[in-house]
């Protein structure tokens, strides 16, 4: 495969030449220790069938329908609202049996259920009305009927109040695959009618949290070693309408007191996956949180006016009460009676989403991201606020670069942030190649299709734009590919770093992934300058060096469109290093070529090769890097 070449659109021409880098044993800078981070962009998620572990899919008739439910048997089921369980969850299900021995409903979970012989599954419902039998609850497959496993609970039930049942299924074998249904049924004496709500089943979660993550998922989260979590998310934080925004008051406390709402890509949000999920969520990877907060401004192109801001602001102020205020205050108090005495520690605060778009830019200007600002400032000093855009700042915040574009395009802005000033960090807040080169050197058009996999052409690129960003590590203090998850049988944007599904042989890691992981292993606490005899000092070969915590000398390296594709010789000087010392090369390659991608089933598109290297004289380390290529060299002198 011959990739486009941007050397070619540049003007380079020639054999790949070898490369000389000295790298300086002094000056440059101390990077921020956030350089890598995940961001919690939830478009691909469908609702809680994603990182949230819950397997009941529309588990409380938070869409207002009886989607995913099933009558079992000859009983009806009906939509009820006359029997609230709570002001947040006011619709049921009403079960009415027939002329059979059993009645009851069945929910096809979030496109099946996965079933392990190894696990526990632990549930819980409510119902409502008079019954004295017992209930049964059973994951059942959807293709030969089997019942995989199945318990029985007694009855609480009583005619005029709600009463919980709690119960665990312990499958006798694995099933053959994710096709299976979840069934809870009674046996009626006579025509009886039971209502239910809040029906829900969880597998052992990561970490066994309760109301916890899906393990499998966090596990690939975890192995890209993150040092924070921007949530909680993008779009959906700002919401479609006036009222739509995500609130995070009503993400909080018992289950049965989440209304849920309508997310902004397609699919609802019964918030069982709230702030303080999130907050465990961060535990469980040690990360720092960036925190973003509504604005007031909507994906309909509404804007708050100035004048009605105050609630927002107000809103703001009270969630980092809850999540940072001592016990004494009201929020504090709030957090300490819902399990959490101890307060949590936000250090960043992003005001809004994506406030250059939709119309908001002038607001944000005039009076939107100021009053934010000062508000939270006036009471939480210490707090590094930052714009949800780079077309604008205010005093000493900072700035947010969201950019998706082509590979090429994305290979050009290896220098863009050389001349931007330290005034105002950066976070890279969202990145992605999505579109494929067109022989001109252009930027995302947004009338065209995205890929529905990130290629490797195009990850090779992004490795050459995070290079850029690392060797300004001063400036741009984190960065996070985006979007997260992908669940595969319902999203609304691709490409993903990780797609899903409900049978976890689907889960697919992009080819980005082991470059973030790579690069997010072998961190550099200090930036080093570079020099090379070459001109221009950038391409085919991009780089960013520095010290690592353990006194290391790391090199960071990608090689993108080397002319004929040959392999690029390179010849390292680390000043400092002394002879004999061992270093380790490892280099990320992709066997077919720039079209590579991971598909389900097909997640191995991406090479991984070590090898261990002899420091010659004068702190010299040879290699050579293939073309498409992404390398991390780390050497010691121990």
């Amino acid at each position: 495969m011959a990739p486009l070449s941007l050397r070619a659109l540049l003007g380079f021409v020639g054999a790949a030449a070898a490369v000389t880098v000295s790298v300086a044993n002094s000056g440059g800078s101390p990077t921020s220790p956030y350089m890598y981070g995940i961001m919690f962009e939830d478009i691909n998620q469908s609702g809680d069938g994603g990182l949230y572990a819950e397997l009941i899919s529309n588990r409380a008739f938070q869409n207002q329908s009886l989607k995913s439910w099933s009558a079992v048997g000859d009983s009806t089921v009906t939509l009820d609202t006359t029997t609230p369980l709570s002001w947040a969850l006011p619709r049921s299900a009403k079960v009415k049996s027939g002329k059979g021995k059993t009645a009851g409903l069945k929910n096809s979970g979030y496109w099946g259920i996965d079933v392990k012989k190894a696990d526990t599954y632990t549930g819980s419902f409510y119902s409502y009305g008079a019954y004295k039998g017992n209930f049964k609850a059973s994951l059942v497959s959807d293709i030969t009927n089997q019942t995989l496993a199945s318990t029985k609970i007694k009855s609480k039930s009583v005619a005029d109040s709600w009463t919980q049942h709690t119960f665990e299924l312990h499958p006798a074998k694995n099933a053959a695959n994710s096709n299976n249904s979840f069934v809870l049924e009674f046996t009626p004496c006579k025509e009886t009618e039971l209502k239910f709500n809040l029906i829900s089943l969880f597998p052992p979660t990561y970490k066994n949290r309760p109301n916890g993550m899906r393990r499998d998922l966090m596990e690939k989260l975890a192995e890209l070693k993150p040092s924070f979590l921007r949530i909680p998310g993008g779009n959906n934080l700002e919401g479609n309408f006036a009222g739509n925004h995500w609130s995070w008051d009503s993400t909080i406390g018992p289950l049965e007191q989440r209304p849920g709402r309508m997310g902004v890509w397609e699919y609802d949000n019964t918030d069982g996956l709230g702030l303080v999920e999130y907050m465990h969520w961060a535990e469980d990877l040690d990360v720092e949180v960036v925190l973003a907060v509504p604005a007031g401004l909507y994906l309909n192109g509404d804007v708050v006016p100035e004048s009605e801001l105050g609630p927002f602001v107000e809103d703001a102020l009270n969630e980092l009460e809850f999540l940072k205020g001592d016990i004494s205050t009201p929020y504090g108090a709030l957090r300490a009676k819902l399990g959490h005495p101890k307060p949590w520690d936000i250090k960043f605060v992003e005001v809004g989403n994506e406030d250059n778009l939709w119309g908001g830019i002038d607001s944000y200007k005039s009076y939107r991201l100021k009053i934010f600002y000062d508000a939270i400032k006036a009471k939480y000093p210490d707090i590094f606020i930052f714009s949800s855009t780079d077309e604008f700042t205010y005093k000493e915040s900072g700035r947010d670069y969201h950019k998706y574009t082509r590979p090429d395009y994305s290979v050009s802005q290896f220098t863009l942030f050389d001349n931007w000033t330290t005034t105002h960090p950066v976070i890279i807040g969202e990145y992605a190649t999505i579109q494929n080169n067109t022989g001109k050197l252009e930027d995302t058009n947004w009338d065209n299709p995205k890929n529905a996999w990130s290629n490797w052409i195009g990850s090779v690129a992004e490795a050459v734009f995070l290079l850029g960003a690392e060797r300004n590590a001063d400036k741009i203090w984190g960065t996070c590919f985006a979007p997260l998850l992908q669940n595969l049988n319902n999203y609304q944007w691709a490409p993903d770093l990780i797609s899903f599904s409900a049978n976890p042989a689907d889960t697919t890691l992009s080819v980005s992934y082991p470059i973030i992981k790579l690069f997010s292993s072998a961190r550099i606490t200090h930036t080093l300058p570079t020099t090379s005899k070459e001109k221009p000092n950038f391409g085919p070969l991009y780089y960013a060096a520095g010290r690592g915590a353990d006194s290391s000398y790391i090199l960071k390296a990608a090689v993108y469109n080397s002319t004929n594709s040959e392999d690029v010789p390179v010849n390292v000087h680390f000043d400092g290093l002394k002879h004999g010392a061992k270093a380790t090369l490892t280099v990320l390659t992709a066997p077919d070529g720039g079209w590579a991608k991971n598909t389900p089933g097909h997640g191995d598109a991406v090479k991984e090769t070590v090898k261990h290297l002899t420091v010659g004289k004068g702190g010299h380390v040879e290699f050579s890097l293939p073309d498409l290529s992404v390398a991390v060299l780390i050497a010691g002198n121990k």
